[in-house]
């Protein structure tokens, strides 16, 4: 399990060292949706995130960031 705000943090730290925008486009009633230099990623509001997701949440962050940018 991932936490929330970990990789939120981790997205956010990679888009500023890409000179990428990294945004909170709109607050919906189960998920925030991201925007990340106009490509939108919906990060669910659960403290703690399943690995199935964060891999698919950085799949997406990928196609702005590079593959294996989290690494």
């Amino acid at each position: 399990m991932t936490q929330r705000r970990a990789l939120i943090k981790q997205i956010s730290k990679a888009a500023r060292a890409a000179d990428l925008t990294w945004e909170v486009e709109r607050e919906g009633g189960n998920h925030t949706v991201y925007s990340l230099d106009g490509v939108r990623i919906p990060i669910p509001r659960h403290t703690e995130i399943g690995e199935g997701l964060t891999a698919a949440i950085r799949k997406q962050a990928a196609e702005k960031l590079g593959e294996g940018w989290w690494r």
